[in-house]
């Protein structure tokens, strides 16, 4: 047997690092050894840049040769400087994100796309005055792309003029043209957002629907002009569609044509029709359909009923995935029949459904072994006894319970129980919980990795003074956090990368300072609107925790030039108080 454990094999190394769920832990491992050091340089496939400290990233490219993944959605400097240097870096990329841009890097883009031959993955959402012309430039330049995201530009309508006729004329939004260049470049595209371009209409859907064969996702969500002969058309025409994502249909009606669309989508796995006028008589044909169905969002829906449900979930027990949120005529009774159809759930988001107390969680709990996440948000949790049998879930992994205005610290106290295995939980606006419910979650779910309890204005710390060496979130703005609970972080959580402390009154220096000092793997705080936190320790900070890679300090913080550069240098992002 090896005697030192440091001599392990490479690929044994490689394998252990990669169980780990973040690659920022990479950074602490690599100041292991120099062997560590060289296996995380050569495991790492994604990085995210946010400050514009240039003259360093060409030694960052060639420290980290396997990238596949760049995230460039929060960079601070200029995008086309950044994707010259990325094209030039002999990196073989497969995915880059330039979403969040003052302006589209066309220049960068293009020249990187001469480099990049496997890059598969395109996200432009949320780019300011995101046009037909770049919309053209990425067809020319990326032809080998198979997901694309152009969803919800940044385009200022202000000005547009009333009455206009032809909106093709208007060369500052997407539209119909622009879908019709990428739809004859972009041969091997399988999935496209599409959300929240305004002026494409049902020609746009034609397009990609006649002239992308492989074409599998469509989130169409927020397009004005998309109507359901649209929809109908890219069902009926797109032969290997598996997804479909649109919302605010059925108003006034729903038409035969879009009705009968489904029997001709035999591949489709998910279908989300949020915020939508649906009938019972849909569901029964969706029902009748006998899709491979898997995934379905009926969110914020109305004009269907526990009748047309039923009959749906009743022909598909094997769905994993369900969203009934909103769905107001849903009651404890009526879910415990519904459970029975549910056994294969894997999550399930009954939020906003104001009749659902404990009854209905505990029925879930019970009924659906294979439950990870299960979101109960804005319901009646934490009325009524625990009459229902109680069973233990270990699947469970996640919970989102927030503004659940009468859970108690009692209720926790059975949750952590019966969901021992817990790894998120999110509490916020629960306004009745104190610290004692936080400890009995923490004490009882040992491997809690993000803790939410933003705004629960009782919680004056954890309520445990444990080692939580799991916990590497929390997000507590607005809560009644003061300094005792940052000493006990400071104390406890050894391996927090994220601390939300945003509007936290009873937090002061000293508090921020024993959570700095003592919290080695801190990458994120957020300090803005912590007023008793002076904004001159904000470059202590940095110089004093080198993990950190995101500060948003108190209210007021105005940086000078060096202290800039020192940040820049540090290779931390301090935004604006």
């Amino acid at each position: 047997m090896t005697e030192n454990p440091l001599d392990l094999p490479p690929e044994c190394w490689e394998l252990i690092f990669n169980s780990l769920n973040d690659q920022s832990h990479f950074e602490s491992l690599s100041l292991v050894s120099h062997r560590f050091l060289s296996i995380t340089n050569y495991l790492r496939n994604s990085l995210k840049l946010t400050d514009p400290s240039t003259p360093f990233l060409p030694h960052l490219f060639n420290r980290f040769q396997n990238l596949k993944k760049i995230d460039l959605s929060e960079f601070q400097g200029d995008p086309n400087s950044i994707l010259y240097l990325i094209s030039r870096s002999g990196l073989d990329l497969e995915s880059l994100n330039i979403s969040n841009l003052k302006s589209f890097p066309f220049m960068g883009l293009k020249e990187l796309g001469t480099k990049m031959k496997n890059l598969k993955e395109l996200n432009c959402s949320k780019n300011f005055s995101f046009r037909d012309s770049d919309l053209i430039a990425v067809a020319e330049t990326c032809e080998f792309l198979e997901v694309l995201d152009i969803s919800y530009p940044e385009n200022d309508s202000s000005f547009l003029p009333q009455g206009f006729q032809n909106i093709q004329s208007f060369s500052f939004y997407i539209t119909d043209s622009g879908i019709e260049a990428l739809s004859m470049k972009l041969k091997r595209l399988k999935r496209i957002n599409l959300s929240g371009n305004f002026f494409i209409t049902d020609k746009s859907l034609m397009f990609l629907s006649s002239n992308l064969v492989l074409l599998r996702e469509i989130l169409i969500r927020d397009c004005d002009f998309i109507t359901q002969s649209g929809i109908s058309f890219a069902m009926r025409n797109s032969p290997n569609l598996v997804s479909i994502s649109v919302n605010g249909i059925g108003i006034p009606t729903i038409d035969s044509c879009f009705k009968e669309s489904f029997a001709y989508a035999r591949g489709l796995c998910e279908i989300d029709l949020s915020n939508s006028f649906i009938s019972d008589e849909l569901l029964r044909l969706l029902g009748e359909a006998c899709l491979p169905l898997k995934k379905l969002v009926l969110s914020h829906c109305y004009n269907f009923t526990l009748a047309g449900i039923s009959f749906l979930l009743c022909k598909y027990q094997s769905l994993e995935h369900l969203n009934l949120e909103a769905a107001n005529f849903l009651e404890d009774e009526s879910m415990i029949d519904l459970s029975k159809f549910l056994t294969s759930l894997n999550f399930i988001d009954l939020g906003f459904c104001a009749k659902l107390t404990n009854s209905t969680f505990f029925t879930i709990l019970r009924e659906c072994p294979l439950l990870s996440e299960i979101k109960m948000e804005t319901t009646n949790l934490g009325l009524d006894d625990f009459t229902t049998p109680l069973v233990i879930n270990p699947q469970v992994k996640s919970l989102h319970l927030a503004r659940n205005g009468n859970l108690s610290d009692e209720s926790l106290k059975k949750l952590a129980i019966l969901c021992p295995n817990l790894e998120v939980i999110d509490l916020s606006h629960c306004l009745g919980i104190t610290e004692e419910g936080i400890g009995e979650i923490l004490k009882s779910c040992c491997e809690i990795k993000c803790l939410e309890i933003k705004r629960c204005r009782a919680v004056f710390d954890l309520g445990i003074d444990l080692e939580l060496p799991k916990l590497e979130v929390l997000q507590a703005s607005g809560s009644a956090l003061n300094d005792h609970a940052l000493k006990m972080i400071a104390n406890t959580c050894s391996r927090i990368l994220h601390l939300d402390l945003d509007n936290c009154l009873n937090v002061t220096t000293s508090g921020v300072k024993e959570v700095v000092e003592h919290c080695r793997t801190l990458r994120e705080i957020n300090l803005r609107w912590c007023d008793e936190v002076n904004v001159d320790i904000v470059a202590w900070m940095v110089f004093s925790r080198p993990s950190l890679r995101k500060i948003i300090p108190p209210c007021g913080f105005a940086p000078t030039e060096s202290q800039k550069n020192f940040f820049l240098r540090h290779g931390c992002l301090v935004c604006k108080g």
